[in-house]
C-alpha cells in the first residue's frame, strides 16, 4: 500500500493514541507518520488467499495468522507496520489485543510504490526482530515470489520458480503458486531492467 508522510514528527504515545480514533490505518518509523494508501484487487485478493492458506493450516495450534489491521511493533527501530500478512507464535503476542511483537513470519505484498521499500528500509527494521525466521515478497503484478530465510550468517533469498512451491518450514507450511495467485488477473507489467521493456501477462 502507498505510504504518504502527514507529519514530521510525533511520539509513540501520540501516535497511539491518535490511531485508535483514526479512521485511516499509520505506520509509525522512529518519529514520522505515515497514512496507508489503498490498495488495488490484485494485492488484496492475494493477501486474503495467504492469510486463508495459512488459517486454514494453523487452526487449532498455538500460531495465529493476520491480516492487514494488526499492528507489529519493532522496538529496535523505534517502528510500528501493518503488515500484509504475518503469522506470530509467542504466548506474549496471545494475550496482547491491538499490538505483536514477536513474529515468526511477514509477508508483503508488492505494488509499484512499495516494492523498494518493502525489500529495502522496511526489511532492514523487519530483520531486527529476533523471532522473524522468514520474510516473504509477493508480487501483486506478476507470478513473482520471494523468500527470505534467517540463517546463522544472515539472510539468504530463495526466488521461487513461476510454477514452484512456496514452503515456509517454520510453520510446517506449503501451498502452491496457483493457490497464492488464485482469482487474480493481473495486468501487463512493463519492466525495463536493461532498456528493453519486458510485457509479462498472466
Amino acid at each position: 500500500m502507498s505510504n504518504l508522510a502527514v507529519s514530521s514528527f510525533i511520539t509513540v504515545d501520540d501516535y497511539l493514541a491518535c490511531e485508535a480514533e483514526s479512521p485511516i490505518k499509520h505506520e509509525y518509523v522512529d518519529g514520522e507518520v505515515f497514512a496507508m494508501g489503498g490498495a488495488t484487487d490484485a494485492h488484496v485478493t492475494v493477501a486474503g488467499n495467504v492469510f486463508s492458506l495459512l488459517r486454514a493450516h494453523l487452526r487449532g495450534g498455538p500460531c495465529r495468522v493476520y491480516i492487514t489491521d494488526m499492528k507489529l511493533q519493532v522496538e529496535r527501530a523505534n517502528a510500528f507496520f501493518y503488515p500484509d500478512v504475518f503469522v506470530t507464535c509467542a504466548a506474549a503476542d496471545a494475550s496482547e489485543p491491538l499490538i505483536k511483537r514477536s513474529p515468526t513470519v511477514v509477508i508483503e505484498i508488492l505494488s509499484k510504490s512499495t516494492e523498494g521499500y518493502d525489500r529495502g528500509g522496511k526489511f532492514a527494521r523487519y530483520r531486527l526482530l529476533d523471532s522473524l525466521q522468514e520474510y516473504v515478497l509477493i508480487d501483486s503484478r506478476r507470478r513473482v515470489i520471494d523468500v527470505f530465510r534467517r540463517h546463522a550468517k544472515g539472510w539468504l533469498l530463495q526466488p521461487l520458480a513461476e510454477d514452484g512451491r512456496l514452503e515456509l518450514p517454520t510453520l510446517d507450511f506449503g501451498c502452491t503458486m496457483d493457490e497464492i495467485y488464485e482469482d487474480v488477473t493481473l495486468e501487463p507489467v512493463i519492466d525495463e531492467p536493461d532498456g528493453e521493456p519486458i510485457t509479462k501477462v498472466v
